[in-house]
């Protein structure tokens, strides 16, 4: 029941939002178009619920940089002005409603991170995917790009282990806040965070 009051909480919202920000999606899509040229969309495939794949939807920010190797270059060198400012106000995440309209996708909920991580998690870091990846998340307003991976991920899976719809409204106005005060959006020396390599310890 939990869960369908969830769903139905996605679905409302998302809804609201699409309709309410629509204006602004299409105009940062134009923006986006004039400025970094096609596509607008930056797509990729990410883990959802139970690992299993999804594409994920973002406002492209980047440049398709490469070095004379063919080697794309550096995040922090590909990353356009227009695409710091959608990244500081988060408003790159917005084709995201996309994804939890269709329900690949919750409002709240660990972050999808990369299909190569997969192979590189304990079984205890898994455990992220028991829930729908989110918009937001608790570690995202705990500190979000600031945090070492392990502190992100015991994070995620205490989201996971005391999930309620009071919490992820908590976490809905939280992010608000940290959006508003642009708080963590990178660690220091990198435009967002570093890779992830793995653990060093067997479970967090």
């Amino acid at each position: 029941m939990g869960r369908l009051a969830k769903r139905l909480f996605d679905l409302l919202v998302a809804t609201v939002l699409m309709v309410a920000l629509g204006p602004l999606t299409g105009l940062i899509a134009l923006c986006t178009l004039f400025l970094m040229g096609p596509p607008v969309l930056f797509r990729q495939v990410r883990p959802g619920y139970g690992a299993k794949p999804f594409t994920l939807l973002k406002f492209r920010t980047m440049r398709d940089g490469r070095d004379a190797e063919g080697r794309l270059l550096p995040d922090a060198e590909r990353l356009t002005a227009m695409g710091k400012l959608m990244r500081r106000l988060s408003l790159d995440e917005l084709p995201q409603l996309w994804n939890v309209w269709k329900g690949e996708m919750s409002l709240v909920g660990p972050r999808p991170l990369l299909m190569e991580y997969l192979d590189r998690y304990t079984a205890e870091q898994m455990r992220r995917h028991e829930m729908k990846p989110g918009v937001t998340g608790w570690a995202q307003v705990n500190g979000r790009n600031a945090l070492s991976w392990e502190a992100r991920f015991r994070l995620d899976l205490w989201y996971v282990d005391h999930w309620s719809l009071g919490l992820d409204l908590k976490i809905i106005l939280k992010t608000i806040r940290s959006v508003l005060l642009r708080e963590g959006i990178s660690q220091n020396d990198h435009a967002t965070m570093p890779e992830f390599m793995g653990s060093d310890r067997g479970r967090l």
